[in-house]
């Protein structure tokens, strides 16, 4: 069984057990967070797709912790004039582990 939600704007696939890197959120480690914007389910036989959300369904998940991503480098410069500045850059995320998905 697997579902699709929204969270912080963008869409991902749950299913139990298994860990999904969320862009940041304000929450601590150990936390239980619940996920009502769920868009589609699934049974492995039957799938309900939701006309925007599916009533009824939640994906609930534990907070396992803050991690960065990897490292982006920018490196900007103009032609001839002897300007170059590089700078990196790396993205927060929030790991989840999902503990329950109800199809609603």
């Amino acid at each position: 069984m697997y579902a699709i939600f929204r969270a912080q704007g963008k869409q991902f696939k749950a299913e139990e057990g298994h860990t999904v890197r969320l862009p940041r959120m304000e929450v601590e480690p150990g936390a239980t967070i619940t996920f009502d914007e769920v868009l589609l389910t699934s049974d492995g036989d039957t799938i309900n797709a939701g006309a925007p959300t599916v009533k009824g369904a939640s994906v609930t998940a534990e907070v396992l912790g803050q991690v960065k991503g990897e490292k982006i480098y920018v490196f900007r410069f103009k032609r001839r004039k002897g300007i170059r500045r590089k700078t990196g850059h790396r993205a927060k995320f929030t790991d989840v582990r999902i503990t329950g998905v109800k199809a609603g």
